[in-house]
């Protein structure tokens, strides 16, 4: 309802830039659309959002939400860091929340706070992934059956695996097995031969027509099916009694026949086993939240002592540049004064006073509950021009 491509995206981006809103963020996954933005005008927002997906306003009152300060800023941290994912310690998103962020940079649609801000939230989440292990093990089906391949196939890489559906998780299965197995004799076989070389040509695997399936499964050591039919698609004739075989079955319903369960050179795992491995995994991640809530924590607490410090460092620096103009003035002074007159030690002193000073009223004002009254009180008594700070 409220998803946006590329294209509506950098529309949407464009337009809040001609209103007037100097930063913001659109974070579109298929699971999740999110802006991120200081304006304050939260109606304008939505409006945007509205006129750039299919979404209405009585759909986002229902639907939507919104969230602001402190709030907004902690779940940005959550969303970047895979607490607040669908799959907890998902570190896919921080990718994707990177790409939004580099968009909206392009189109110069972020201020130096966000900048900042979505800096500190990647220096997190690789915080937390180097830190704790809320990104171990495996959390998807398609991650499960290869995770079980690598810890229960002995000489890996001299097995054949024969890949048969190129669905979605067929797809995800084929990416994770080159990416983590290093196998190089895996084929694939789909239906539509088409679709199967289309992958394989894609991850550099081989792909087979139909017609070979029995030939394929007779050769092959390590079968996975990701088929979608409503009845089975391996069956206990297309398998040899003799020939040791590994067979994985992602499929709902199940695609192999159950008796293949009988054979005693058969290790057949269906859905129901993986599920129990993806299960086990999410709920070993949730003893690291309290780790990654304490580096969120402390990173959070970093971001705001800057956005403080923003505040007040133009008055210090304008109060450091006029403590120079005295200093000057006075070397000067003395100079006229004493021909021989060495400025060295004198300045020396001199620039350790100004420092020493402009480090304590900024540590003053950092520390202070009254911030804003008395930094106008530095202003007075300094007399600084209120345009240089």
């Amino acid at each position: 309802m409220f998803s946006l491509n590329l294209d509506q995206s950098k529309l949407l981006i464009q337009e809040s830039l001609n209103e007037g809103i100097d930063n913001l963020i659109v974070n579109s996954t298929c699971n999740r659309v999110e802006i991120y933005s200081s304006s304050l005008d939260v109606n304008l927002l939505i409006k945007l959002l509205c006129k750039y997906s299919r979404g209405t306003t009585r759909d986002f009152k229902k639907y939507g939400y919104t969230i602001e300060g402190a709030e907004a800023i902690n779940h940005i941290f959550k969303v970047g860091t895979g607490l607040d994912s669908q799959i907890l310690g998902d570190f896919e998103i921080i990718t994707q929340l990177n790409n939004s962020f580099l968009r909206s940079k392009k189109l110069q649609a972020i201020n130096p706070s966000f900048e900042r801000l979505f800096n500190m939230v990647k220096h997190a989440s690789k915080r937390i992934k180097n830190e704790t292990k809320i990104s171990s093990g495996a959390t998807s089906v398609s991650y499960a059956a290869v995770r079980y391949i690598l810890d229960n196939i002995k000489d890996l890489k001299s097995k054949k695996i024969l890949l048969f559906g190129t669905g979605k998780i067929g797809r995800n299965t084929c990416e994770n097995l080159v990416k983590h197995t290093s196998n190089k004799h895996i084929t694939l076989i789909n239906r539509s031969e088409e679709k199967a070389r289309l992958i394989a040509g894609k991850f550099e695997v081989l792909a087979k027509n139909i017609s070979d399936l029995n030939d394929q499964i007779s050769k092959t050591d390590i079968l996975i099916v990701a088929t979608s039919s409503n009845k089975p698609t391996v069956l206990k004739e297309m398998v040899s009694k003799s020939k040791s075989l590994t067979i994985l079955d992602l499929s709902v319903p199940k695609n192999v026949e159950d008796e293949l369960n009988s054979f005693k050179n058969i290790d057949l795992l269906d859905l129901d086993y993986l599920s129990t491995l993806t299960n086990k995994t999410l709920e070993n991640r949730k003893k690291f939240i309290p780790n990654a809530e304490k580096i969120i924590k402390e990173i959070t607490e970093d971001y705001y002592l800057w956005v403080e410090t923003r505040k007040f460092a133009p008055t210090v620096n304008a109060l450091k540049i006029k403590l120079k103009k005295i200093q000057e003035n006075k070397i000067n002074t003395l100079k006229k004064k004493t021909s021989s007159f060495d400025d060295t030690n004198v300045k020396e002193v001199s620039e350790h006073l100004i420092q020493k000073i402009t480090n304590q009223i900024a540590n003053h004002l950092r520390d202070s509950d009254d911030f804003e009254e008395e930094l106008e009180s530095i202003k007075t008594i300094f007399q600084l021009n209120h345009n240089d700070c």
